[in-house]
């Protein structure tokens, strides 16, 4: 999907020009986005643009400006894109793991989370809840740069992250296969009412935004945090924490 949205995040995985683009897509290196100069629509923008939606990557229009502050060599030609700092996993690889394991599988599925920081973080208690794997958008996301690597504190070596079109999709497909899907929202069920156990998708949304209503409503239940506190909201990851050990907990028996 062609989105202008001018939110660019310039990191060390960056490639510049049209030959470097189009040969790191041929090469099979794994693109999470592509910087395009708005209006360009020469043959070899438009063979990239093929290159992109073959490969799943979001595209983005700029400006010219921005692809200047964004290029360090100078050469852009009017295109940029991000390489992913790791490879992407299947849903699948995530199912295979939990029965690998012989444990009912745990997914996390993030919606509209576009900080690398929450991303890496959340990543990282996946990882030491026992978490299969967790599932981002294409769109509206933050993709595996380098600084989800890094906050996720080495956990990205082994908790395999998928990237889908479509995540109401996803939990349709996954539906099928046995799952129910419990996302996080300040108006649900308290999550110590519910029963959480079982072959589970815990959705996470952002601080601002939440879950989305599609999303939301693809879900068979919504878990709400209990809070004290004076503000009403958690961040993310945190949100993200509190609820898969709530699961870990109900799953332990506890």
């Amino acid at each position: 999907m062609e989105d202008k949205n001018q939110d660019i995040e310039i990191n060390e995985f960056m490639i510049e020009g049209r030959n470097a683009v189009t040969e790191a897509f041929r090469s099979g290196k794994v693109i999470d986005k592509v910087y395009i100069l708005d209006g360009c629509q020469d043959g070899a923008i438009n063979t990239i643009k093929r290159e992109a939606k073959k490969r799943n990557a979001m595209v983005k229009y700029v400006t010219r400006q921005r692809l200047d502050q964004m290029s360090e060599t100078g050469k852009h030609q009017g295109v940029m894109a991000v390489a992913a700092a790791y490879s992407y996993a299947q849903v699948e690889d995530m199912l295979a793991l939990a029965k690998q394991k012989g444990e009912p599988p745990f997914l996390i599925l993030l919606d509209n989370i576009e900080d690398p920081h929450n991303l890496g973080a959340v990543i990282r208690t996946a990882n030491l809840a026992g978490a299969h794997g967790v599932i981002i958008p294409k769109n509206r996301a933050v993709g595996l740069t380098a600084t989800v690597a890094r906050t996720s504190a080495g956990a990205l070596n082994y908790t395999p992250v998928a990237k889908v079109t479509n995540l109401v999709r996803t939990i349709g497909e996954l539906k099928e296969k046995g799952l129910w899907f419990v996302c996080a929202d300040m108006d649900g069920t308290p999550m110590y009412d519910l029963d959480l156990k079982g072959p589970i998708g815990l959705v996470i949304g952002s601080e601002g935004e939440g879950v989305g209503r599609l999303v939301k409503e693809n879900c068979d239940l919504a878990a709400s945090i209990p809070m004290k506190g004076d503000i009403d909201s958690l961040n993310a990851s945190v949100a993200a924490g509190v609820l898969s050990y709530e699961i870990v907990r109900q799953r332990l028996g506890k």
